[in-house]
């Protein structure tokens, strides 16, 4: 498979096929990259296809970066197409919505489609065969400048859109870029750089209207100054589409930029740099330049939402690969199971080797086709076992410097392999661990069959998984702090109680010996006692609970007095 370098820093002026040279372009060029067989043409032969309603759906929850939402419904519930099924609760997060009428069977965890291979929340639908659509959806906002950003962005919010190019952060956050930060350029990803898949291109050639609309929705929200769409040359019929769809539209400030084909042009960070010679700080976003980069996919979803007033329920995808007997795109609802993708498209055919949701640079494999699609499901990929491909087992690394030389991220896979492997997660960082797009581009070239990709992803995981402890172990630290605190403050309360108690008594001590007068404390003492128990007599006297003589008392009073006092001397006798 022939490689080829593009020299940093390097650029070619760029001509548009079929246009004349004042639409001509400077490109620059990213680092390392890779040509690859695009072996795109056997899912575009058919023209894409809408898949008939399955009888079943299970649509996880989880189907974004973020918090799960909150269910909205429960087990027996009827349901109709795009119902809430689960509302986000949490910035960020993402809604999903049914994307069927039906009835609600099972709410519970499910395989779902994960390279963990674990399962997920998710709730079953039993379709009802109506795909009736329910009547509490928002009115059209089709004509979007009468509207605020921040009354769209709640709309794309509320349809549960998020990135469909594979990332699933949700939309509404990415098109609020923050206070501060001015957005110059809208950039369009339509460069579907990674092998087998098609379902953009599908798109482009079905909805390039709807599409444009898109972009001019986004372009307002983001108050951008201009779009450009950035799109390899290997999807001419897509290229013509969309070009019809600029020409028929009043969008101004619209580019669309033809790229050459090299894996992996469809990264975020490397497009801009392609585009506009411009370098994504590391570890931070394209907003922080001036530059916000969304799917061909994402933007058509945003048009369905305010335009059309639906939510994010259905995708373009791609099953594909040479396991296929017909390959082709479909538009799917999210929660169909990959066995009923395959199964319209024909079924399996030759000796399967692997399922694969996504592309086979980028993707991961599944262990069964009893799993749903979600919202940023692209591809399924079935390959044929090849009894002439020798799949040799990983050696040890012989520092030839070629995944250094196709990294499209400028880093030193070499290192990170090392320090990854020995589990050195601070050294991992600081060579850039993250700034890593698990392209695959390194895995795919080395001589020593290391699966490179596999050791980045699980230092990420174990970063992630230190920086979670620590902010728990913070977390526990600030709360026993703050009982320690509050225990002191209850003790200070205490002693400062106790200090103004003695005070006082102190106080009336020394009242009392003033009395004295020079007398024996002990005498001073007794008479202040007698004087005291006097004045509570005379008050109880004045107060009338004690009588003040016994010429007020009848004769059954004066009669117990004397008996009284006579017991008293009998017994005292």
């Amino acid at each position: 498979m022939a490689l080829s370098r593009f020299n940093h820093g390097s650029e070619q002026l760029m001509h548009y096929p079929g246009s004349d040279s004042n639409n001509t372009r400077k490109l620059w060029h990213f680092n390392g990259g890779l040509h690859l067989p695009d072996n795109k043409s056997m899912s575009l032969a058919s023209p894409a296809a809408k898949l008939p309603l399955p009888d079943k759906l299970v649509i996880p929850l989880q189907q974004h970066i973020g918090e799960l939402p909150e269910l909205s419904v429960k087990v027996g519930d009827h349901v109709l197409k795009g119902q809430l099924l689960a509302e986000a609760k949490d910035y960020v997060s993402a809604s999903v919505h049914a994307p069927s009428s039906g009835t609600i069977t099972a709410i519970g965890e499910h395989a779902v489609p994960h390279p963990s291979g674990l399962t997920g929340l998710c709730v079953s639908l039993e379709t009802d065969g109506k795909d009736e659509w329910t009547t509490e959806l928002p009115d059209s906002m089709a004509d979007f400048k009468q509207y605020s950003a921040s009354q769209l962005r709640e709309r794309i919010r509320w349809a549960g859109i998020v990135g469909m190019g594979g990332a699933t952060f949700p939309t509404g956050i990415k098109l609020n870029p923050g206070p501060g930060k001015k957005i110059s350029t809208l950039i369009i990803n339509a460069a579907e750089c990674e092998p087998y898949i098609s379902c953009d291109d599908a798109l482009m050639q079905t909805h390039a209207d709807d599409i444009i609309n898109g972009i001019a929705i986004t372009q307002y929200v983001l108050s951008a100054e201009n779009s450009i769409i950035g799109i390899e040359d290997n999807k001419p019929d897509a290229i013509k589409a969309m070009r019809e769809a600029i020409n028929n539209s009043a969008l101004q400030n619209i580019e669309l930029v033809v790229i050459p084909t090299l894996y992996p042009s469809g990264g975020e960070k490397q497009l801009i740099r392609i585009l506009t010679g411009q370098e994504v700080p590391s570890h931070g976003p394209p907003a922080d330049i001036g530059y916000v980069c969304h799917n061909i996919a994402t933007i058509f979803a945003i048009h369905q939402a305010v335009v059309e007033s639906k939510p994010l329920i259905s995708r373009m995808i791609t099953v594909t690969g040479p396991g296929i007997r017909k390959p082709q795109n479909l538009f799917a609802p999210i929660g169909t199971l990959v066995s009923a993708l395959i199964d319209f498209a024909g079924g399996y055919q030759g000796q399967v080797e692997e399922l694969i949701l996504g592309g086979p640079m980028m993707g991961f494999g599944l262990g069964s086709d009893r799993l749903p699609v979600n919202k940023g499901a692209n591809c399924i990929l079935v390959t044929q076992h090849d009894e002439e491909q020798v799949n040799s087992p990983p050696v040890a690394c012989i520092r030839c410097g070629k995944c250094a030389d196709v990294c499209p991220a400028q880093l030193l896979p070499q290192q990170l392999y090392w320090f990854a492997r020995s589990k050195d997660l601070d050294k991992v960082q600081d060579y850039n661990l993250f700034d890593c797009i698990e392209c695959g581009c390194c895995a795919h070239v080395c001589p020593s069959h290391i699966p490179l990709v596999q050791y980045y992803r699980f230092a990420k995981t174990e970063v992630w998984a230190r920086e979670e402890d620590k902010r728990k172990a913070d977390l526990a630290r600030q709360r026993h702090e703050q009982r320690e605190a509050r225990l002191a403050r209850i003790e200070a309360e205490k002693q400062e109680r106790l200090r103004k108690k003695k005070e006082a008594l102190e106080k009336k001590k020394s009242a009392d010996a003033a009395d004295t007068d020079g007398k024996d404390p002990k005498q001073a003492a007794i008479e202040a006692a007698m004087k005291r128990a006097a004045e509570k007599k005379q008050k109880l006297r004045e107060e009338g609970k004690l009588p003040g003589n016994t010429e007020n008392l009848t004769a059954a009073q004066k009669k117990q007095i004397d008996e009284a006092e006579k017991r008293r001397q009998d017994t005292s006798s």
